[in-house]
C-alpha cells in the first residue's frame, strides 16, 4: 500500500510538494529494469558514459534559476547563496577526469607463459539514499562515479527535498542517459528495507543519521551487500596560538553557521588557545550579530530557517540545557526568531563536555567555544566524541598541523580551512560517522569490485 510523502516548507509550514510511494511490486519492477539496463550500459565505452554523465550535469546547471528558489522553499537556504551547482559540477568533473586511470586494469605481469591483471568491475545496481541538507552535491558524489563506472543507479531522496531526484533524473535522461539506468524513486521505509534485504541492490550508499545508517546495515545483514555510510558529525576547530586570527574566526564561524548550521562537516565546537580566546570570541560575536534572520526568498536574508521545526527544536533544547548548566549565550534573540523553524544563531561560552551541545550532533546554527592551553588538551577534547568526520586546525606551522592531525580521530584533517569537500580526496569518516569512502580514486574502488585474471598461454 502506498504512502504519501510530504515536503513541508520551513518558510511558512505549508505543504510544498507531495508524492506517492511505490508499492513493493512497482519497486521491484524498477530494480529489475535497472539490472537489465545495466548490462548494456556497462558495455558502452567508458568515454561515452563519461560524456553522457557530464551532459546530464550540464542539464542540471541549466535548471539552476528554477532550482535555487525551489531549494529555499524545500529546506530554507537563502537564495542569495545561489544553489549548489558550483560544487555539483566540480565533483562530477573531477570524477570524470580521473575515471580512466582510476578504473584502469592493474597489470600484475606478463611473460611467455602467463598474463595476469585485475579489472575493476561495476557492482551492478547501486542504491543511493541522499540527504536534504546539500541535496544535489551529496547525491552527485555517488551518482556520477557510479554511472561512469558502469553501474545502474536508483536514487531515493529525502522527503524534505522531494523534488531533487526528479530534477536530476529529468536532466540526465534529457542528456541521453537511459531511463532505466538512472531512476528516481519514492519509497517507504518498509519497502526500502525489503529491497535491501531481498538483494535488489548490489551496493548501498547512505548519507544521513546514525539511526538511518544502522537501519541500512540491519537490512543488509547476511546479504553480503556492501553498505557505505556517512552519518553524524560533531566537527571541531582548533585555533593555535600562532594562527591567523581573523581568517580563523571568519572561516570557522561561517563553517558553523552557513546553511543554518545544517552541514555534514559543519563546525560544531571550537577550541581556542588561551592567548587568543577573548579576541576570538569578540570577533565571532560581531560576525553573528550582523546576520539577518528571515525569509530565504528575500535576497537580504543571510541566515534562513532550519529545514524543519523539529530540527530547530533539538537545537533549542541543547542550548537551553547548556544555559541551565552554566553556559553563556553571546547572541541576543533576533527579531526573526519565531520559536519555530526560524531561530537565532547562537555562540555559547562557558561550555563543557558534560553538556549535550558539546557531545551530541546539533546540526544547527549553534557553536560552543572553549579555552585550551596546549595541543594535548585540544586533541583530548577533539577526540572526546562519538563522531569523526573532519577537524579544522589553525596554525602557520604545517608540520605541527600534520602532527596534531595524526592524533585526531577523524576522516579529514583541514589546515587553515574548514567545511569543504575536495573531490580529489577521499570523503570518509570513523566512529559513528560511518565507514566507506566517496570521491577520489578510492570512491571508484568502492563502487566497483576487483576481478582477477590469471591467463595461462598455450605455447605448444
Amino acid at each position: 500500500m502506498s504512502q504519501t510523502l510530504k515536503c513541508i516548507t520551513p518558510i511558512d509550514g505549508s505543504v510544498y510538494a507531495e508524492r506517492e510511494t511505490l508499492s513493493r511490486e512497482a519497486a521491484l519492477a524498477v530494480t529489475s529494469s535497472a539490472r537489465q539496463a545495466q548490462i548494456d550500459w556497462a558495455a558502452r565505452p567508458l568515454q561515452e558514459r563519461i560524456d553522457l554523465v557530464m551532459a546530464g550535469v550540464a542539464a542540471v546547471g541549466a535548471m539552476n534559476d528554477e532550482i535555487v528558489p525551489e531549494l529555499a522553499h524545500m529546506m530554507g537556504r537563502p537564495v542569495r547563496y545561489g544553489g549548489e551547482f558550483g560544487g555539483f559540477n566540480e565533483r562530477a568533473s573531477h570524477m570524470a577526469q580521473i575515471a580512466e586511470t582510476s578504473l584502469a586494469d592493474i597489470e600484475v605481469g606478463e611473460d611467455e607463459t602467463f598474463k595476469r591483471y585485475i579489472k575493476r568491475i561495476p557492482h551492478g545496481v547501486v542504491f543511493v539514499v541522499a540527504p536534504w541538507n546539500y541535496p544535489y552535491m551529496t547525491a552527485i558524489n555517488t551518482v556520477a562515479p557510479a554511472l561512469i563506472a558502469g553501474n545502474a543507479v536508483v536514487l531515493k531522496h529525502a522527503t524534505q527535498t522531494l523534488l531533487v531526484g526528479e530534477r536530476m533524473a529529468k536532466a540526465f535522461h534529457s542528456a541521453g542517459v537511459p531511463e532505466d539506468v538512472f531512476q528516481n524513486v519514492f519509497l517507504s521505509h518498509d519497502v526500502t528495507n525489503d529491497l535491501i534485504a531481498g538483494r535488489a541492490f548490489d551496493f548501498v550508499n547512505f548519507t544521513g543519521s546514525v539511526g538511518g545508517g544502522q537501519a541500512m546495515e540491519r537490512a543488509a545483514a547476511g546479504t553480503f551487500t556492501g553498505v557505505g555510510t556517512e552519518l553524524g558529525g560533531k566537527d571541531p576547530g582548533y585555533v593555535m596560538e600562532d594562527a591567523d586570527l581573523d581568517a580563523a574566526v571568519d572561516t570557522l564561524i561561517d563553517g558553523a553557521m552557513f546553511n543554518s548550521g545544517q552541514c555534514c562537516c559543519g563546525i560544531e565546537r571550537i577550541y581556542v588557545h588561551e592567548s587568543l580566546y577573548d579576541a576570538f570570541v569578540d570577533k565571532a560575536v560581531a560576525i553573528v550579530s550582523g546576520y539577518k534572520l528571515g525569509n530565504p526568498l528575500d535576497p537580504d536574508t543571510s541566515i534562513g530557517p532550519m529545514a524543519n521545526v523539529r530540527f530547530a527544536d533539538e537545537v533549542r533544547a541543547q542550548v537551553s540545557e547548556a544555559l541551565a548548566d552554566g553556559a553563556v549565550a553571546q547572541i541576543a534573540p533576533m527579531e526573526g526568531d519565531d520559536g519555530g523553524a526560524y531561530l537565532t544563531p547562537q555562540i555559547l561560552t562557558g561550555v563543557t563536555h558534560d553538556m549535550r551541545v558539546m557531545r551530541d550532533e546539533s546540526f544547527g546554527p549553534v557553536v560552543g567555544i572553549m579555552k585550551v592551553s596546549s595541543d594535548d588538551e585540544a586533541i583530548a577534547l577533539m577526540n572526546d566524541s562519538n563522531f569523526g568526520l573532519t577537524a579544522s586546525l589553525w596554525t602557520r606551522d604545517l608540520e605541527r598541523a600534520a602532527s596534531v592531525g595524526d592524533r585526531v580521530e577523524t576522516g579529514t584533517v583541514f589546515m587553515n580551512r574548514a567545511d569543504y569537500l575536495d573531490p580529489g580526496l577521499c570523503w570518509t569518516g570513523c566512529k559513528d560517522t560511518g565507514r566507506g569512502g566517496g570521491l577520489s580514486e578510492i570512491g571508484y574502488h568502492n563502487l566497483t569490485r576487483p576481478k582477477s585474471y590469471h591467463l595461462k598461454k598455450v605455447t605448444s
